[in-house]
């Protein structure tokens, strides 16, 4: 018998304003991280720690990342990405929850110091160039009608 495949699983907010063409999403611009650093990238996203579930992951994320309170029943359950890097490391194998959200308490702020190189707002109509790929394809979706309730990225 081999090992089992094994996934990372991660949590991401998708904070929303507006509605139509006018829809904005609230993106962050990666710095020292390590992974994708100088690309725009949902707000606030993180692993889903033991013990925790994909919401309950989400709302912490939102409170360290912006300083945000976010109520489990205003996170609305968007896609789920099953994602490689396709190099056979387990840590690039991946499944992300993808969550939006139109309800918080609070003003977004980077409240992780030296992990972001700010926040800003962008129309989906209108997404920064250098966005994270696996991200700017759920929010490319979300802007066009919606993703699929599973997606996959980075597989032949």
């Amino acid at each position: 018998m081999t090992d089992r495949y094994q996934v990372v699983p991660a949590s991401y907010v998708l904070l929303l304003r507006g509605t139509g063409e006018r829809t904005e999403v609230l993106l962050q611009l990666r710095a020292n991280t390590g992974y994708m650093d100088g690309h725009w990238a949902a707000a606030a996203a993180g692993h889903v720690e033991q013990g925790e579930d994909p919401p309950a992951a989400a709302v912490r994320e939102a409170r360290e990342e912006l300083g945000l309170t976010i109520a489990r029943d205003d996170l609305v359950p968007l896609t789920a990405v099953h994602r490689t890097h396709g190099n056979g490391r387990p840590i690039d194998e991946r499944v992300d929850f993808f969550f939006t959200c139109r309800g918080w308490t609070g003003e977004p702020r980077a409240a992780e110091a030296g992990k972001t190189a700010g926040l800003d707002w962008f129309l989906l109509t209108a997404l920064p160039a250098a966005t994270v790929p696996h991200e700017r394809a759920v929010l490319e979706a979300l802007r066009d009608g919606g993703p699929a309730a599973i997606r996959s990225h980075g597989f032949g």
